[in-house]
């Protein structure tokens, strides 16, 4: 058996992270991928890149600040490599690409500027397959806090995807007019793509959706149906932020973005004709882990 440490760092809108992982390796089996850390920085650059356009002093400095830390994190781990993917705040903002070559130079840390497609395409490629049938069809929902990916499987394979500039933290600093625009846009693409597909469920993955299932009490791999998720979405609006930060203990930075991430679940199930989601434990940085030990990302 061998063991090697293998390290994602997903910058996104809404946060940043650092996944540690364990890779286990033993002759003629496949390897298993275990979370080891996960370090979570609540530092968001959507408010910034989607407000005013580019990311700010202040945000630059935090971000120097958490990669120089999540550097020395790896180093006490033992990880032997690792990869840092940026996602819609970093590839928006005017200054994105600057900001991250600005970084490489303090910190060391290449950051890779990832488009939609690419997002989606490295969040499929996590274990999906311990969940997916080939007799069910399934639509594949990541929300971020500048964008959402939408994954079609039928037959265990992908028909179809599509990033759609619907994160939370855009939706939360959006206009109505703006909001109703690229909700209509995403229930037309949404519609088209799963007419006649029968048997569909959806799949949510998120640190809302996440938190969410685990608000729910239910066992791993059971679903959320469509009437408690939206009982849910209900009982979250008629709360206060303050009052979902001190009943709820939601973190200041998840309190406010949960709402739009549920609505947008919601919606997702509704115009697929869904019931029921499944909440398995995988986002962007758990697919870079496996990409990257694949050799899929260097």
């Amino acid at each position: 058996m061998e063991i090697k440490k293998y390290a994602a760092i997903d910058i996104g809108s809404n946060a940043i992270r650092l996944l540690v992982s364990n890779i286990i390796i033993e002759d003629e089996k496949e390897p298993q991928f275990k979370k080891s850390s996960l370090v979570r920085v609540p530092i968001r650059l959507g408010a910034d890149a989607f407000v005013k356009g580019s990311i700010s002093d202040a945000n630059k400095q935090r971000l120097v600040d958490a990669l120089n830390a999540f550097q020395l994190l790896m180093s006490v781990h033992g990880v032997e490599k690792f990869k840092a993917c940026a996602t819609s705040a970093m590839r928006e903002a005017d200054n994105g690409y600057e900001v991250a070559e600005e970084i490489y130079d303090k910190t060391d840390v290449k950051i890779d500027i990832i488009d939609g497609k690419k997002e989606a395409a490295i969040i499929s490629s996590t274990d999906l397959d311990e969940l997916i049938t080939s007799d069910n069809s399934y639509l594949y929902v990541d929300v971020g806090g500048g964008s959402t990916e939408f994954t079609i499987f039928s037959n265990g394979k992908i028909t179809t995807s599509k990033s759609f500039k619907m994160g939370t933290v855009r939706l939360l600093n959006n206009t109505k007019a703006e909001n109703k625009a690229i909700f209509k846009d995403v229930e037309k693409w949404i519609k088209n793509n799963t007419k006649g597909i029968k048997r569909l469920a959806l799949i949510g993955s998120g640190g809302n959706i996440n938190k969410l299932f685990k608000m729910s009490g239910r066992m791993p791999g059971k679903p959320l149906s469509y009437i408690f998720l939206n009982a849910q979405y209900q009982f979250l609006k008629n709360m206060s932020y303050d009052e979902r930060i001190t009943e709820l203990s939601l973190n200041p930075d998840r309190a406010d973005v949960i709402i739009p991430a549920t609505k947008i679940y919601l919606a997702a199930m509704k115009w697929s004709g869904a019931r029921k989601i499944f909440v398995p434990k995988i986002g962007l940085a758990d697919g870079i882990v496996k990409s990257l030990y694949q050799g899929k990302l260097n």
